[in-house]
């Protein structure tokens, strides 16, 4: 639309908190509308949403939360935010000028008018798929190569260990380790996945696990001499099996533990005793304290990309209101690769 124009606005509203796994009547699709300019005295910017990346983390805004250390919950019958790619219709900031496309969070509406663009990227490099800003460039790329590279610092030939392996960030720490010359197993949770981390991915090995009915064997029988570096995305059970399997001075990095996520009570792990007698070491990171190595991760990550030596998979969904579906179906693993939702290409 032209510039002050009122236009119709399509919105991902948040509902009300709730326990458990998120439904889709957690959210709904409301519609305002809304002037194609800056209010009066904004110093901020006005974008046109392109791309919205639907990520786990945010089932924890959907919470009524005492502080979660680093979110702040959604407001009930506010849009949600989370990461997106938009164009930058006007703006009333140094950093961004009209036509620039960002990367970072932005309200979950058609247009948004953003009063605290600073955390936001601007996109430098469009000889890559834009989408790839809600994953393999932004978030779930910083994460894959700081746990991958800064956290675990695996070595030419180690054995990796990857749980969660097709999702944004397992499928790319399965091909930095393919790219460091280590030998590389990853797990999923269905038949289908399995073969991407096989064929696609160039994984050494992968396995459904819930197939499996004893995770220690299963990875005995990938590891027949264990394992140096876990990239921990699952906790629970499988972290119990990968320590007994872990060999000595092992490194686990730890980046997410999403078969807890939903449960009222954790499930303990009773194999700590063993990172006494294997010297492991296992460690917690947060992806945006890599947020300023942005340009070393780019400098990383852009030429196997643009040489064809780092495949990525992308699951997109399209128009504002698949949203809900889209990200609900992220927390029973239903996606298959990043989860995108697509609301315009420009």
């Amino acid at each position: 639309g032209k510039m002050g124009e009122v236009v119709k606005n399509k919105q991902v509203l948040f509902k009300d908190y709730a326990t458990g796994v998120p439904k889709e009547s957690d959210l709904c699709i409301g519609e305002s509308t809304i002037a194609l300019k800056l209010p009066q005295g904004s110093n901020g910017i006005l974008v046109k949403n392109l791309y919205l990346s639907c990520d786990p983390f945010m089932q924890f805004l959907m919470r009524k939360t005492e502080g979660h250390g680093v979110f702040s919950s959604y407001k009930p019958g506010a849009p949600i935010t989370g990461n997106g790619v938009a164009k930058v219709l006007e703006s009333n900031h140094p950093k961004f000028k009209k036509g620039d496309c960002v990367w970072g969070t932005t309200s979950w509406e058609e247009y948004a008018v953003l009063e605290k663009p600073d955390a936001l990227f601007k996109i430098e490099h469009t000889d890559v798929p834009l989408s790839y800003y809600t994953g393999i460039l932004g978030m779930a790329g910083v994460t894959a190569y700081a746990g991958f590279y800064e956290v675990c610092h695996a070595k030419e030939g180690e054995r990796v260990f990857v749980s969660a392996a097709s999702g944004a960030v397992g499928q790319l720490v399965g091909q930095f380790a393919k790219l460091r010359g280590c030998y590389v197993v990853g797990s999923a949770g269905s038949k289908e996945k399995v073969e991407l981390l096989k064929t696609k991915f160039g994984f050494d090995d992968a396995f459904n696990y819930k197939e499996e009915h004893d995770f220690a064997a299963a990875l005995k029988r990938c590891f027949p001499e264990g394992i140096d570096v876990y990239f921990e995305n699952v906790g629970g059970k499988m972290l119990d099996a990968v320590i007994v399997n872990m060999r000595l001075h092992g490194r686990i990095a730890v980046c997410g533990m999403i078969s807890q996520y939903n449960l009222s009570e954790p499930e303990g792990v009773k194999n700590l005793m063993l990172l006494i007698d294997k010297r492991i070491t296992m460690r917690g990171f947060v992806n945006f304290d890599y947020y300023p190595q942005y340009n070393k991760f780019l400098d990383t990550i852009l030429p196997p990309i643009r040489e064809g030596k780092i495949t990525y998979v992308e699951d997109i969904a399209k128009g504002i209101e698949s949203v809900p579906a889209a990200l609900v179906g992220l927390f029973r693993g239903r996606n298959v690769g990043k989860q995108v939702v697509v609301l315009a290409h420009e």
